[in-house]
């Protein structure tokens, strides 16, 4: 007897956005969580103040939401901890492509 496995694929991107409990299931977290990701900055949508079920989110909210989720997961640290994190490592790679480019032109 033989047995299968199937796998999903979805596009993820500005024509396909992720709703707000999309993301929470690619993430293995619940709704909240990703309400609280938009708390505290980690995630940005337009307008925070329209209900979460209207919130869409792209492939780049999805990485930067497994990253927090990474974060959070091995080495407990709070989200709001988790946010200060992701943004020194963002900038951290604007520098080093800044960088790069002076000692290219050089």
């Amino acid at each position: 007897m033989s047995t299968y496995t199937f796998t999903t694929t979805l596009v993820v991107d500005h024509e396909h956005p992720l709703a707000i409990d999309e993301l929470a299931h690619a993430c293995g977290a619940q709704i909240e969580w990703v309400q609280q990701l938009v708390t505290v900055g980690i995630l940005v949508v337009p307008n925070a103040s329209e209900p979460p079920q209207v919130w869409r989110f792209d492939s780049h909210d999805l990485k930067t939401a497994l990253e927090a989720k990474r974060l959070e997961r091995d080495f407990g640290v709070a989200l709001d901890v988790a946010a200060l994190i992701l943004d020194l490592q963002h900038e951290v790679r604007r520098l080093r492509t800044a960088l790069h480019i002076q000692t290219s032109q050089a």
